[in-house]
């Protein structure tokens, strides 16, 4: 049943987590607009390096950084100053977007005309398979008329002023190549990896009047030693951006070749083009999420085993198969349909 609420102007979403789950997040802010008007100020509680996605979101009011979510409100300044915040101007509503039990007495505490997600309001999916956008959708439906809902898709904003071009030295049509991901550090199998000497064959025989742009985090520099040393045409960005300049280099790009994770979830959020590479992980469930307006294309070797993450198909796989099975050969010719056209905005 919705409960379309009026004279709503202040919001705060409650959604700490890793890059991607903030992304995901992302959904609720043009629902609400849509809902009920662009005047609305919507605040987040986030964690502090995934809060760099709104350096340049003109629709997000104020952020409260939360840093440690275990920790009772006695025990946490950030948390106290988030209850503080909302005693002396109470939000109209409050969106949790977190199902973890640690943010229930938070929540609680925080001073709302009207609450929903957890745990106020029991979630309710349409249908058994959900990507993780629309279970986020799920959790503030009851507050948004479907039609504004299903408008409603991740969104982030780059820099308007730039200067990542010059700075970085991207002065020809480029591709992103983003190898690496959130489990490049694991001494066992790392299954949502496409092998390295992929990645260096791919390199070496992609058209090189087309730069390459390589990114990845400061701490994922080892991972990308046995793809070295790059040709002339690659453009090493690893560990030199910021979250900010991170999304402004994908944005500018002609399309993005990646595994499936966070910037995969970055580049979809811009309706960038996508090429992702997808073996053991559900990409209807957690890969970068589609709709009318997005471009991801899907490079697969579609094995009967796959998807398998999470299960014990996957505890027996010594040997990543569903991944070194998607061919270097199959992903250039995908990538040759590329239109080398500046992407629409």
């Amino acid at each position: 049943m919705k409960n379309i609420l009026s004279e709503i102007k202040r919001v705060l979403v409650i959604r700490c987590g890793a890059l991607g789950d903030l992304v995901y997040a992302t959904s609720v802010i043009d629902a609400l607009r849509l809902q009920y008007g662009k005047n609305i100020k919507i605040d987040f509680v986030t964690t502090p390096g995934p809060a760099k996605l709104f350096e340049f979101d003109p629709r997000v009011n104020k952020i409260f950084f939360l840093t440690h979510k275990k920790p009772p409100i006695w025990l946490s300044n950030e948390k106290k100053a988030i209850v503080k915040h909302a005693k002396s101007e109470p939000y109209d509503l409050l969106i949790n977007l977190e199902q973890n039990p640690n943010f229930d007495k938070l929540c609680h505490k925080i001073e709302a005309k009207n609450k929903v997600g957890s745990p106020f309001t029991k979630l309710i999916l349409e249908d058994k398979v959900n990507h993780m956008v629309d279970v986020i959708k799920a959790m503030f439906a009851p507050v948004v008329e479907k039609n504004y809902l299903d408008q409603s898709t991740p969104k982030i904003f780059s820099d308007p002023q730039s200067n990542i071009r010059e700075k970085f030295n991207l002065k020809r049509p480029y591709i992103v190549l983003n190898p690496s991901n959130s489990h490049h550090s694991k001494t066992s199998i790392n299954y949502r990896a496409w092998p390295q000497a992929y990645w260096k064959e791919f390199i070496e025989k992609f058209d090189q009047n087309i730069d390459l742009v390589i990114i990845g985090a400061k701490e994922e520099m080892d991972y990308f030693e046995p793809i070295k040393p790059y040709p002339q045409h690659v453009n090493d960005l690893v560990g030199k951006t910021s979250i900010a300049e991170l999304i402004s280099v994908i944005d500018g790009a002609q399309a993005i070749l990646t595994t499936d994770t966070g910037p995969a979830h970055i580049a979809s959020a811009l309706n960038q083009k996508i090429f992702v590479l997808i073996g053991p992980t559900p990409m209807h469930l957690t890969g970068p999420y589609t709709h009318k307006e997005s471009h991801v294309s899907v490079l697969s070797a579609n094995l009967e085993c796959s998807p398998c993450y999470g299960t014990d198909v996957i505890k027996h796989c010594k040997d990543n198969i569903c991944m070194k099975e998607i061919t270097v050969q199959s992903v250039l010719k995908s990538l040759d349909k590329i239109a080398l056209t500046k992407k629409e905005h």
